[in-house]
């Protein structure tokens, strides 16, 4: 059903629904966890590894790129999940399209830390 609300009201409760989205993920994503818990180190190592605010704000941009992509890729598993248990190639496929999405924003960050590092 669609959500008759709108303006402030409707912002109102998309948040509200955003941080329902923040702690199932906590609760029940392993994966998004590990990934909250090095984003608890890596912010304040960003902050004081960055040179500038530019390269304070790659480095923390890239570690919540990470968490981002990780919340659609469970989305993608919870609603393969969803439909049902039996494998299926197009499940599968999804499944690892999401994981592989995570992969590679975890070498872009790592890249990025890297060229904040060395520069």
């Amino acid at each position: 059903m669609k959500n008759p609300e709108t303006g402030l009201k409707r912002i109102i409760s998309a948040g509200g629904f955003s941080v329902q989205g923040l702690a199932a993920a906590y609760r029940h994503e392993s994966a998004f966890r590990q990934e909250i818990w090095l984003a608890v180190v890596l912010v304040p190592l960003a902050l004081w590894l960055g040179q500038s605010w530019p390269q304070k704000l790659l480095l923390i941009g890239s570690v919540i790129v990470v968490l981002i992509v990780e919340l659609l890729n469970s989305a993608i598993e919870a609603v393969v999940d969803r439909v049902g248990d039996e494998y299926h190639v197009l499940s599968g496929r999804a499944k690892d399209m999401g994981s592989a999405a995570v992969f590679l924003t975890f070498g872009l960050t790592a890249l990025t830390w890297l060229a904040v590092i060395l520069s």
